[in-house]
């Protein structure tokens, strides 16, 4: 008897164990997908999972002035038995001009055409179906892209260099450019549709149809994934510093040009990439242009910074602050301890004349105050003990709390600015864009973004169409230096009306049409494509308004070397506006014609656009099957997968619900083994 009970408990702590041994999307054994190294390219063979091991990542980076080009190289091998064909998600800067795809194939390359998505697409199945290698580059979001590579044969190295061009961003007098190196998991919203089109972790729904295209594999730790990064940096201009804010660099100079590296050479993959610099005070810039003539039109990439404005100029109406702050699971580790400590910074710098609410939200929006309050000493305590115990988990359903924002009746004696502070894990932009512009009335949205790497194309735009502006936060030391640095423009005065005076013997198409208000240290960024000729002494004149008055800068148009890249940049922007407009409710299918005609002529990889390189002789026999799987990416630094994967968290409910389905099985089981575990037990039998 005594053994049967005790074989009994042991039946019992066996299912317990393999109930507790559940996660939702995670790996049962080493040999499955979610236990594969990042950046492996995973292959299904008939006997479990291979890995075609990733050997190299190497970034290069050539800056010349406001532009800068940028070739990514991605080096695999298919270690395995069979041929394989292998799909990768992965991000590139928001603005990047990507434009030239390549395949190296041993001591051959195959250069990539641009192509209407749908024609690349097929030509590149009917390719892969006959054997040829073969890749294909799409953007699924502007920030994010998927390379697919076919027909790799068993012990080859396929190298996969991606290009594009991208302008340099001018703040506060410094220069930076930042490279992503990984992707937050992304939260998707509404009902499940019944076909799936990618091979992501999510179902495609009714608000994000193409959810399985953006959600790539993710992996926590990884022996293999590292990247080598170098920048050649000319500045045109004598440098006071030259730094990377969150990875050790080595820097040379010779001749005005710097060279970075990465120190060791090496690094994980799992942590945007950011390398700034800034004039020496002398030479700090007031204005640059720059051009590039493009089958007989000019183009023009100018900068002008706008006046100085003293500190007597501080904006004297109360403001009415509303935090809005993201704490879903993909907030949870370093990330929401950044949004915690930036959120008390800004209640410490609220006045008595203000008033404030402070909203949290994950799967709900949770406002600490039904309306925004006055900032007096007992509101101000509740929000800092309010703040203090915010925890992520849950997913990152942004709409309630920024409708709650959004709605709130404006008081006429305040000025009412919006502060969202988020990692931008979503997949919804496009339905958030046009919330945000519905219900923005004279309110102002300013996006603070989170963590080693947020979605930094939903803060730029969710800003622009905000008519604020975006900060970007990836370590907790940064945290003063970033809030105190957008308190200052929160407080400054907008600089205004701001035009471009072209001579009147061209015809100009700029973006953007309308030069948006400026804040602080911000400068006047416009692309160009001009027609006609311009005459000798031709300049371009900007104006604007500001608290200490109307202010003029002229800029001489004889620029007698080409910057190439900048016909590219224009093009990009071009391209943004036109898919802008459609979502305001312009012609679908004029927008597409149109995005369609810039990005063949530019040769740029769009919405509607792709790149494909076919080889053209056929390798793979008909009767070698070919397999297929997607490549993991790395977790960002500071987050953790149990808490995205773990529960409801940065994603459908999916993943809970297969956990709640096994639970429930294993609880069935229990239920079923119980009776014949008591019959055996009075029997006398051991097991």
């Amino acid at each position: 008897m005594f053994k049967a009970k005790r074989a009994s408990r042991a039946v019992w702590v066996l299912l317990l164990a393999a109930l507790l041994s559940i996660r939702p999307g995670g790996a049962f054994a080493a040999a499955t997908p979610g236990a594969m190294q990042t950046g492996s390219l995973l292959m299904r063979m008939e006997q479990g999972y291979v890995t075609a091991t990733l050997l190299n990542t190497d970034v290069n980076i050539t800056v010349n002035g406001l532009v800068a080009r940028v070739s990514v190289m991605q080096e695999f091998k298919n270690e395995g038995s069979e041929w394989v064909e292998g799909t990768y998600v992965f991000p590139l800067p928001d603005k990047a001009a990507v434009d030239h795809m390549r395949l190296y194939i041993g001591d051959r390359y195959i250069e990539g055409e641009i192509q209407e998505r749908e024609r690349a697409r097929k030509a590149y199945e009917q390719a892969k179906q006959a054997g040829k290698k073969t890749g294909l580059v799409e953007q699924q979001r502007a920030n994010l892209f998927t390379t697919s590579v076919a027909n790799i044969a068993p012990g080859e190295t396929v190298i996969v260099e991606i290009e594009y061009m991208e302008d340099v961003l001018f703040d506060n007098g410094v220069f930076s450019l930042r490279y992503p190196m990984t992707l937050t998991p992304r939260y998707i919203p509404g009902q499940a549709l019944p076909d799936k089109v990618g091979s992501g972790w999510s179902s495609d729904t009714d608000e994000v149809s193409d959810a399985s295209q953006i959600t790539p594999p993710m992996v926590s730790g990884s022996r293999g994934h590292k990247v080598s990064l170098q920048a050649s940096v000319n500045a045109g201009m004598p440098l006071e510093i030259i730094a990377s804010r969150y990875h050790p660099v080595n820097v040379a100079e010779t001749g005005g040009h710097y060279a970075v590296t990465l120190v060791g050479n090496r690094a994980p993959m799992d942590h945007d990439f950011e390398l700034l610099w800034r004039p020496v005070p002398s030479s700090s810039p007031r204005a640059m242009v720059f051009a590039e003539t493009l089958q007989g039109e000019p183009h023009y990439l100018l900068m002008v910074m706008p006046p100085d404005i003293g500190e007597s100029t501080s904006v004297l109406m109360p403001r009415e602050m509303i935090f809005i702050v993201d704490t879903s699971g993909s907030m949870h580790g370093v990330s929401i301890e950044q949004a915690k400590r930036a959120l008390q910074r800004a209640l410490d710098g609220l006045q008595l004349e203000d008033r404030f609410n402070v909203i949290g939200f994950n799967s709900h929006a949770n406002p600490l105050f039904a309306t925004s309050v006055a900032a007096d000493t007992t509101t101000l305590g509740r929000a800092k003990d309010f703040v203090r115990q915010l925890q992520a988990n849950g997913g990152t359903n942004m709409r309630p709390a920024l409708q709650h924002a959004l709605q709130s009746a404006a008081s006429e004696a305040h000025l009412k600015q919006i502060i969202f502070i988020t990692d931008g894990a979503v997949g919804n932009e496009e339905g958030l864009f046009q919330l945000i512009e519905s219900g923005l009335g004279n309110a102002r949205l300013f996006t603070v973004g989170i963590g080693s790497a947020p979605n930094s194309w939903f803060m730029r735009k969710a800003a622009e169409a905000g008519r604020g502006s975006f900060t970007t936060i990836s370590s907790l030391h940064e945290v003063g230096e970033k809030m105190d640095r957008l308190f200052q423009k929160l407080e400054q005065p907008q600089v205004t009306n701001i035009a471009v005076q072209w001579p009147s013997s061209v015809v100009v198409e700029p973006f953007p049409a309308v030069v948006p208000d400026l804040y602080l240290g911000e400068p006047v960024n416009v692309k160009v494509k001009a027609s006609g000729a311009f005459r000798p002494g031709d300049s371009v004149r900007i104006v604007g308004d500001s608290v200490s008055g109307a202010w003029t800068r002229d800029l001489a148009l004889n620029i007698n070397e080409d910057s190439p890249g900048v016909a590219a940049l224009w093009a990009r922007a071009r391209i943004a506006n036109l898919l802008d407009l459609e979502r305001r409710g312009a012609n679908a299918q004029e927008t597409r014609m149109a995005v369609v005609d810039t990005a063949l002529k530019h040769h740029l990889v769009s919405k509607y656009t792709s790149l494909v390189a076919i080889d053209k002789t056929p390798l793979r026999e008909s009767t070698d099957p070919l397999k297929s799987e997607q490549i993991a990416n790395l977790m960002p630094y500071g987050q953790s997968g149990s808490a995205i994967f773990g529960f409801p968290a940065t994603a459908t409910s999916a993943p809970a619900m297969r956990h709640a389905g096994l639970i429930l099985l294993t609880a069935a089981l229990l239920l079923l083994t119980a009776p014949a575990l008591r019959r055996s037990s009075r029997h006398g039998l051991a097991y």
